[in-house]
């Protein structure tokens, strides 16, 4: 049973090695002339304007979530997907598509209803 586990400590021993050496490699073979440029923010080589603690309109985090909540529902409709075929034969495929179409159905609906609230809306 132990025979399993060397692999994966094998694994993870040279992936800390190999990450631990290729730090330690940037360091003594990197450049270590700090300019000015180097040491400022990075913002899509644009040049950086204001605080970075300003307020947000609620808008973007708005869109945070809804793109979360549908990137969830991909993550549980694709494994559905892959094993439906499977179920047919067990005599669950109806079962599974009710079960599927009530948690789509949710999910359509809580898009009607940001939709119609406007929150897709951007000015």
């Amino acid at each position: 049973m132990h025979e399993q586990y060397v692999t994966l400590a094998t694994l993870a021993v040279v992936a800390v090695v190999l990450g631990g050496l290729i730090l330690i490699l940037n360091r003594i073979l990197g450049p270590q002339k700090w300019t000015k440029s180097k040491l400022d923010t990075f913002e899509t080589g644009n040049e950086p304007e204001g605080d970075a603690r300003h307020r947000f309109s609620i808008r973007f985090y708005l869109v945070a979530i809804l793109f979360i909540l549908f990137d969830i529902e991909a993550v549980f409709l694709f494994p559905w997907a892959v094993v439906y075929r499977e179920y047919i034969g067990a005599g669950l495929g109806l079962f599974m598509f009710m079960e599927m179409l009530v948690f789509v159905t949710i999910l359509g609906l809580g898009l009607a209803y940001v939709w119609r609230k406007g929150a897709l809306e951007w000015d």
